[in-house]
């Protein structure tokens, strides 16, 4: 599909090393996934990596319903719909500070301990729910 920001593709967004391994084919195959995603990166991802500075890796964006389920995702996972990334980084809690503190307008944010999990509705109201993953033992954010 192509690009869809300065700094991110649809491409990234359909790569993944499990669906890789288990001959997955995990493509975007309607608009509203693709609506989705675009709007995910023009409203919350490409705001925050211009902010950033620094290039960020999305480590599993769109999952297709047979990958969601390889890798124990629930039926009703925005990953499905094209309404989530989750973005590694080294200091994720930095990262989900900055999104707070920019005002992003996500759905949720889940701070686990090598990425942050960030979701954009693509219509309603957007939640702005922070929450931890359980394995995330850092420091909370500054709210």
């Amino acid at each position: 599909m192509g690009t869809i920001s300065e700094d991110f593709s649809y491409r990234e967004f359909e790569h993944s090393d499990t669906a890789d391994r288990k001959g997955i084919t995990n493509v975007i195959t309607t608009v509203a996934v693709r609506d989705s995603i675009k709007a995910l990166v023009d409203e919350v991802l490409q705001p925050m990596r211009t902010a950033w500075g620094k290039p960020l890796t999305i480590n599993s964006g769109y999952r297709c319903p047979e990958l969601n389920r390889e890798v124990g995702g629930v039926p009703t996972s925005q990953h499905v719909k094209g309404e989530a990334a989750d973005v590694a980084c080294d200091t994720p809690r930095e990262l989900a500070q900055l999104a707070y503190d920019l005002g992003l307008p996500y759905d949720q944010m889940i701070v686990y301990p090598t990425f942050v999990h960030f979701s954009h509705k693509l219509e309603g109201t957007q939640r702005r729910q922070v929450l931890y993953n359980s394995s995330y033992k850092g420091a909370k954010l500054n709210l």
